[in-house]
């Protein structure tokens, strides 16, 4: 199978991303759900440029590698981390995350909140329709990509060596 192609973007584009979502909502919202681990940063942004301060976090986690096969990729996950029903019901709530490739994390994310009785809009920085499991979308979206994303803080994280030299430094 070929290695996706890679795409390196820096924290001004990041801003810039961010900066396209706002004018995207159709109204106000009153919590943001952060998806864990990469939903933190726009989402810490995206709090202190709409002056919502109800934070939230959700950490999913889906079946390892090896049960694939029983479950397929449509298993439902498990939520270690997630608010309480009394904090999302009958609320409007942006969950984000940095991308949407396959959609089930954000997606799974978003129908939990559902389930809770709040009103979820999901919310990521890229959206990559050519890998989308899904027949849904994210309802905003800063830019549509076919690549494969390399955000600044997994750069910060792991150094520029990693990254840089997967795939024959082909990046």
């Amino acid at each position: 199978m070929e290695q996706p192609r890679k795409e390196i973007i820096s924290w001004r584009e990041v801003n810039k991303l961010v900066s396209l979502l706002p004018p995207q909502f159709d109204g106000e919202f009153d919590s943001i759900i952060m998806i864990v681990p990469n939903g933190i940063i726009p989402g810490g942004i995206l709090a202190a440029s709409t002056g919502i301060d109800d934070l939230h976090i959700a950490k999913v986690e889906f079946p390892p590698e090896a049960d694939l096969d029983k479950a397929k990729l449509f298993s439902w996950p498990t939520f270690n981390l997630f608010p309480e029903n009394e904090q999302l019901e009958g609320k409007r709530i942006l969950v984000v995350n940095n991308a949407w490739g396959s959609g089930r994390t954000t997606w799974a994310v978003k129908k939990q909140v559902e389930c809770a009785g709040g009103f979820p809009c999901a919310c990521v920085l890229h959206y990559n329709p050519y890998r989308n499991l899904l027949k849904y979308q994210p309802d905003y979206y800063g830019a549509i990509t076919d690549a494969y994303i390399v955000y600044p803080w997994d750069i910060d994280l792991q150094g520029p060596e990693p990254i840089l030299l997967e795939n024959g430094g082909r990046g």
